[in-house]
C-alpha cells in the first residue's frame, strides 16, 4: 500500500509497534531448553495484550502465532515440541494485523555458544539489510535493493535464497511490489514516496535451494546448510526509509 492520510501512518506505525514489541519478547527468552511452542505462546500474549492479531494465521490458516525456523528452516517454521540447544541460529518472524493495518519483521538469534560461521552468517544477513537501506529511495527502482543485498552477500561467501523475497505490505501481508534479494532486470519498478514494503535478505550458507517440508508449511535448505533471515517494514521516502518495526 501507499500512504494516504496520517491515519495510515499511524495505524501501520501501530502495527509495528506491537511486532517489535513481540519479537523483543521471544528474542529474550532464546535459551537452550525452551520450545518454539513456548516462544510462540509469548508472541500471541502480547497480541493479545495489545489488541492484535497474529496475520499469517488470520490470512493463511498458520497454525502459530509467528513464523519459528531454526537452522537449515529458512522461513514459515510451525511452533511446537522442537527444544532449543545450543549452537542453534532461531528465525523468529513476526507479522501482525491491528485495526485493519499490518506490518512484518524478522531476526535471527542465536543459542550460544554457535560457530564463528554461523555468526557471521547472521551478520551477513543484517549487514545486507542495511545495506540495501541506503538505495532504498524514492525514484530507486526496486531491482537496485536486489543488487545491493545480493552484493553483501555474495562477497561475504554465502548464498541469497531466491525463491523467497521482500514484499508490498499494509492492508494485506503480501503485496505489490515483489522485493527480490538479488539482482533481476525484470523488476525494475520505481519505489514512490509513501509506498510501504519489507526489505527481508533470506541466506544461506551454502548453495540457498530450497524445498518445502512434509507440513506443507516449512521452508528448508535442499542441502540442510543453515540459514539466517532479518526483516523490517518500512515507508519509502525521498531519503532514508521510516522503519515501522524497528525501534
Amino acid at each position: 500500500m501507499s500512504i494516504e492520510s496520517p491515519n495510515d501512518m499511524k495505524g501501520l506505525a501501530e502495527a509495528g509497534r506491537v511486532v517489535r514489541l513481540a519479537l523483543s519478547e521471544m528474542a529474550r527468552q532464546v535459551r537452550p531448553g525452551i520450545t518454539t511452542a513456548e516462544l510462540d505462546a509469548i508472541a500471541g500474549k502480547v497480541f493479545r495484550e495489545n489488541g492484535a492479531l497474529s496475520a499469517p494465521r488470520l490470512v493463511y490458516g498458520f497454525p502459530g502465532e509467528a513464523c519459528i525456523s531454526v537452522n537449515e528452516e529458512a522461513v514459515h517454521g510451525i511452533p511446537g515440541k522442537r527444544t532449543l540447544r545450543a549452537g542453534d541460529l532461531v528465525k523468529l518472524d513476526v507479522t501482525v494485523q491491528k485495526d485493519g493495518y499490518m506490518a512484518d519483521a524478522a531476526m535471527t538469534v542465536a543459542v550460544p555458544p554457535v560457530s564463528d560461521a554461523k555468526m557471521r552468517l547472521l551478520a551477513c544477513a543484517r549487514a545486507a539489510f542495511y545495506q540495501a537501506l541506503t538505495v532504498a529511495r524514492a525514484g530507486a527502482r526496486v531491482n537496485d535493493i536486489g543488487r545491493a543485498v545480493e552484493n553483501v552477500v555474495r562477497k561475504a561467501g554465502f548464498a541469497v535464497v531466491k525463491e523467497l523475497a521482500g514484499h508490498g505490505i499494509g492492508r494485506l501481508i503480501h503485496e505489490e511490489p515483489s522485493v527480490p534479494n538479488y539482482y533481476d532486470r525484470s523488476y525494475n519498478q520505481r519505489l514512490t514516496e509513501g509506498l510501504v514494503i519489507t526489505i527481508e535478505p533470506i541466506i544461506a550458507m551454502k548453495s540457498g535451494r530450497v524445498v518445502e517440508e512434509r507440513d506443507g508449511w516449512t521452508i528448508s535448505t535442499a542441502d540442510r546448510s543453515a540459514t539466517a533471515h532479518y526483516e523490517h517494514t518500512m515507508v519509502i521516502t525521498r531519503g532514508r526509509p521510516i522503519l515501522l518495526t524497528a525501534a
